[in-house]
């Protein structure tokens, strides 16, 4: 959809529409706490008694961010690191370094609602969501494979739908801003009878701060939930999305400096970003059921079956690379409950996942931008399937325990096309890991919880490590796996509006798996021996002011999170050098982020926050750093009830307002001192949303 056609479409349908964010316009956060609960443990239980660390991310935090990007939200959960280094490409990491996500998201286990989002090879495609259409996300931080597989990262829930809301509704809203920015959103949600349908779309364009690094977007999302019985429903998800977007390069310290604008240069071995016409687009069909069925007043069964079909282009400095990607898989838990009359309150879950990753993978030269002669043609075909228990126990009302263990089973099996002509498969089979997980809380007082928990991490190697852009297929890479100590308390107030919530842990993983880059920039990936990963985590917020009538703060609301991760590696040598001891690439030693929300008089309302990242290692020797920066964000609106049903928001807000120069995401280990991506300078944004 070109964007005049977007502007037009808003437009006409404005006079009915409503904002995205679908129970912020009308609901004040100030006066309205309900309770934060956690689904991410297979049923929903209060966050403040979960035996484990979880960051929730409700609907009205989402609605005071920039709706541009998911990077400033995702990083007010601390242990949390989200970067983008040019405008669409998403990098994430929980607990752990980016050593394995230098151009995507891996190492971390992503559901949209009951479906998986990773696929069997590793990889997830969180760049293709649009920001409007995530109303939940649950964040379970450390390895975590015993419900969800095998990682060792931590998992990532996404929720389409706002549960809190169920009446009907339509909604939109547009925003624009700096580079020429311009994102439009149109929701609708109808509930009949038992049938709730709800259907996203959006749009977004935006030119980018640097040169070749304009990205665009178009989207488009459904879920139908249809409530059958008494307790029963069976669900519909899909999407669609379409996502292009120009990929800069990194630069070295002095062309960052010169003009942090530039794209990569050109070399006298390789042609610039923009001869080459560098960039990334990225088809995806994604779509299930999910059946969730009561058999009786105590036994539940739920049953998802899915698929996703991925195209990708991307010509990139070293390669032109073409992947079709099918993705088919099943997932399904049974869950068994105490009597209602029994003393001791327990439940039983036993389940099983399966995927099949079905990848296509050209690689050929990139003739300023055109696909040239072959490279090599590889078929990989992943498979993974798990099955999962647990078991979970209030017993004396003060002390729950919860345990956990899966069988993990993992393998590929890899053909080369060219240039090899290979005409059987060659397969590749890990051994069967069991991956435990045992944990507790006790609750103190009424409202001062601690927890304890162990738990096994394993992770596989990913698609895009196995076959990186050195265009080798390296069947020798070995799986990482290690176990993570960790404790914590919980503790609130009586009325809910305040939450303190500490986490130290401490995570050794082995077979660490680093990326490197030969001298040509293409990319390969080897194991590092082992990793020492201590860390302390600490999330608080407060209602300070609530239900004020009167006074210049109607509302006010605080919130922090901090991050220490002292990650070292423990055992790692090249062949060539030793790092043993050396900062993990790419984690800085601590991150502080804090906001202020405002509820003004005449429904206005004001957000500011502020990050503070610490300095951070750019390659394994620890030779290089960046500079630490302090990031200052803004956003201030105004609400408005222009009749009883139809509700007007105005807002407007800027981004890296003391104008830092700075990099949202750097290439670590870089051939030739690219390091750096620069982020954009001061920049605005304004917007309005509508909501019948």
């Amino acid at each position: 959809m070109k964007p005049f056609l977007a502007i037009a479409l808003f437009f006409t349908a404005a006079t009915v529409f409503g904002q995205t964010k679908n129970d912020t316009i009308h609901i004040d956060t100030g006066k309205h706490l309900n309770e934060v609960s956690v689904k991410g443990y297979l049923s929903e239980r209060p966050l403040l008694n979960t035996p484990a660390s979880v960051g929730v991310l409700t609907a009205q935090q989402l609605h005071l961010q920039f709706d541009n990007s998911l990077v400033s939200v995702m990083n007010t959960i601390p242990g949390i690191r989200m970067e983008e280094r040019s405008p669409g490409s998403y990098r994430l990491s929980i607990r752990g370094s980016l050593l394995r996500s230098p151009f995507g998201v891996r190492d971390v286990k992503i559901y949209f609602d009951e479906i998986p989002l990773t696929d069997a090879g590793g990889n997830t495609y969180l760049q293709a969501i649009d920001f409007n259409s995530i109303q939940n996300i649950e964040v379970l931080k450390g390895p975590d494979g015993s419900l969800f597989g095998a990682n060792s990262g931590g998992v990532v829930l996404l929720s389409p739908v706002n549960k809190r809301v169920t009446d009907s509704f339509v909604s939109g809203g547009i925003d624009v801003g700096s580079y020429q920015l311009m994102h439009q959103n149109i929701a609708l949600q109808q509930t009949w009878g038992n049938n709730q349908l709800n259907i996203n779309q959006a749009y977004q364009n935006y030119g980018g701060y640097r040169q070749n690094s304009a990205m665009q977007r178009n989207y488009f999302q459904l879920v139908d939930n249809l409530k059958y019985g008494t307790e029963n429903s069976l669900k519909a998800i899909g999407f669609y999305s379409d996502l292009n977007y120009q990929t800069p390069g990194g630069l070295t310290l002095p062309q960052a400096f010169t003009d942090p604008s530039l794209a990569r240069l050109p070399t006298p071995a390789n042609a610039g970003a923009i001869a080459l016409n560098a960039h990334i687009n990225n088809k995806m069909f994604f779509g299930g059921l999910v059946n969730d069925y009561k058999l009786n007043s105590r036994l539940r069964n739920v049953i998802t079956i899915y698929g996703t079909q991925v195209d990708f282009v991307n010509p990139s400095f070293t390669v032109y690379e073409e992947r079709n990607e099918s993705t088919y898989g099943l997932r399904t838990y049974f869950e068994l409950s105490a009597k209602k009359e029994d003393h001791l309150k327990w439940k039983i879950n036993l389940g099983y996942e399966w995927q099949q990753t079905n990848s296509n993978i050209g690689d050929y030269d990139n003739n300023l931008g055109n696909k040239a002669a072959p490279q090599a043609l590889d078929n990989i075909h992943t498979n993974q399937n798990f099955i999962f228990s647990r078991f979970t126990a209030n017993l004396t009302g003060k002390l729950l325990i919860e345990a956990a263990l899966s069988l993990n089973n993992y393998g590929y099996a890899f053909q080369n096309l060219y240039p090899l002509n290979q005409s059987d498969f060659t397969n590749r089979s890990f051994d069967a890991q069991l991956m435990p997980r045992l944990a507790l809380s006790y609750q103190i007082t009424n409202n001062f919880i601690g927890r304890a928990s162990v738990s096994r991490g394993y992770s596989t190697p990913s698609t895009g490590e196995i076959h990186p852009t050195d265009h080798s297929i390296n069947p020798n890479l070995q799986a990482e796996d290690g176990w993570n100590y960790e404790t914590g308390f919980r503790l609130q107030n009586g009325s809910g509006s305040m939450l303190l919530d500490a986490s130290v842990f401490f995570y050794k993983l082995n077979n660490t798996i680093v990326q490197r880059q030969n001298s040509s920039g293409a990319n390969y990936y080897i194991n590092a021996g082992a990793t020492d990963q201590p860390g302390f985590e600490l999330y608080f917020t407060d209602w300070f002011i609530r239900q004020n009538n009167s006074g210049f703060f109607r509302g006010l609301q605080f919130n922090t999170s901090y991050t220490y991760s002292g990650f070292i590696f423990g055992d790692y040598s090249d062949g060539t050098n030793n790092y043993s001891g050396n900062k993990l690439t790419g984690v800085p030693r601590q991150v502080i982020v804090s906001s202020l929300n405002m509820l003004l008089p005449q429904r206005f309302y004001f957000f500011i926050q502020h990050n503070f990242t610490d300095k951070l290692p750019l390659n394994d020797a620890n030779t290089v750093y960046t500079n630490s920066y302090h990031l200052v964000e803004i956003k201030t609106g105004w609400k408005h009830n222009i009749t009883h049903k139809t509700q007007l928001e105005l807002f407007a807000g800027g981004d890296n307002l003391l104008n830092l120069r700075y990099s949202l995401g750097n290439d670590i280990n870089a051939a030739g001192g690219r390091y750096y991506n620069p982020a954009p300078p001061r920049n605005y944004f304004a917007g309005m949303n509508v909501r019948f």
